[in-house]
């Protein structure tokens, strides 16, 4: 028989703490805090405990110095912890990595896991917005028809457009059938077209009063949405799902409301601007018609008038064509007279009036101008201004 081991209490605490440090992750363990110690260290030692148990807990400077809160005694909270043995006393313990209020931390993760996963998706993608009409004919408002919020939107609508008509989508804005509800007033919305804008609202109020708005079928009903949607939610400083599926998210229900509607005294005095243009306008074009009417009175005349004009005119042109005419027979006849004195100049007969004769060979009948062109006994012929003289050549000096 093989001796029992025997373990130490420092052996048996340090095998048990790796026991459960190796066999236990990280884990989150909800429940009020009573014994809280904080001395001077910087790290907090406290217990954990329902209606039935308690377990010790320490958390280390290094970890607690992220607590967004101070940690107090009954303070219901979430902490993810290590289970481990503290060995010099052996007492069973959690060792603290983080710690968050109960239900708000809770809240905060889902909303944290939903919008990442909703972001993923592309819903909350700024191609997707659809832009707001610059003048809505119909605002519907999808929210509860006896809160304060729905008091403030239609207070600042009327302020700014009373003439705009408002449909009022009634729903729950808190509480477990809040957010079925929601998504009905929007489907509603759609399915009756009555609105080119909704704005889905409610006041104020902590992360659970908020929450319907932070449901994944509301987000998706606001994605689905063919009706551009605004979203006013709480304060200024709570951000929920709906506002950034929303096509524009705006910090309260007023200035939700703000957005939606225009300011009716800027369009007036937009009108009015536009009005005094159009005014000078017409008159300028009416100005300029008047003065192209009167241009065209003065050059319109009787027919009987334009005729006499024509004929005016053609006895005019008749006058100038007849002188034109004179003038060139005199310019021609000049030009006649020219030619004759020239051609008469050139007139061999004339040659002749003044003694001169034409002498021309009778065999080859060709004019002689050389003495050498014939010999004794040629027959010639001599041309005088009257008459012609047959002649035999006698002699022939050249």
């Amino acid at each position: 028989m093989e001796p029992q081991k025997v373990y130490t209490v420092s052996q048996l605490n340090s095998g048990t703490r790796m026991l459960l440090e190796d066999n236990f992750p990280l884990i989150w363990v909800e429940g009020e805090i009573s014994n809280l110690a904080c001395p001077s260290s910087g790290h907090i030692y406290f217990s954990l405990k329902d209606q039935f148990a308690q377990v010790r807990c320490a958390m280390f400077r290094r970890q607690n110095q992220g607590l967004s809160f101070t940690p107090e005694n009954g303070m219901q909270v979430l902490v993810q912890a290590q289970v481990s043995i503290y060995e010099p006393r052996g007492d069973y313990q959690l060792i603290g990595h983080q710690m968050e209020q109960a239900g708000a931390g809770v809240l905060q993760r889902k909303f944290e896991a939903l919008k990442q996963k909703l972001a993923a998706e592309g819903l909350f993608a700024v191609e997707a917005k659809q832009p707001l009409p610059k003048m809505p004919r119909c605002i519907g408002v999808v929210t509860s028809p006896t809160g304060a919020a729905v008091r403030d939107v239609l207070s600042v609508l009327k302020r700014r457009f009373a003439s705009i008509p408002v449909i009022i989508y009634p729903t729950q804005v808190q509480g477990d059938a809040a957010a079925l509800q929601i998504c009905h007033a929007l489907k509603l919305a759609n399915k009756r077209a009555e609105c080119d804008v909704l704005l889905i609202t409610r006041g104020g109020g902590s992360i659970e009063d908020l929450w319907s708005f932070n449901e994944e079928p509301v987000a998706r009903a606001i994605f689905a949405s063919q009706i551009p949607v605004i979203s006013g939610v709480g304060h200024e400083i709570d951000f929920t799902i709906a506002d950034f599926v929303a096509d524009v998210r705006a910090p309260t229900p007023s200035a939700a409301a703000e957005l939606v509607a225009p300011d009716s005294s800027a369009w007036q005095n937009s009108l009015q601007q536009i009005q005094v243009k159009l005014t000078h306008v017409i008159q300028a074009r009416l100005q300029q018609a008047k003065a192209a009417l009167h241009n065209l009175q003065q050059r319109l005349q009787h027919p009987g008038a334009r005729l006499r004009n024509y004929a005016q005119n053609l006895d005019a042109i008749e006058q100038r064509l007849a002188l034109a005419m004179k003038n060139f027979c005199k310019h021609k006849e000049a030009e006649l007279m020219n030619l004759s004195r020239t051609l008469e100049a050139l007139n061999p007969l004339a040659t002749l009036n003044r003694g001169y004769a034409i002498v021309m060979s009778t065999k080859e009948n060709k004019i002689l101008r050389r003495a050498a062109e014939v010999k004794v006994g040629d027959s010639i012929q001599a041309q005088l201004q009257q008459g012609k003289i047959q002649c035999i050549v006698k002699e022939v000096i050249e």
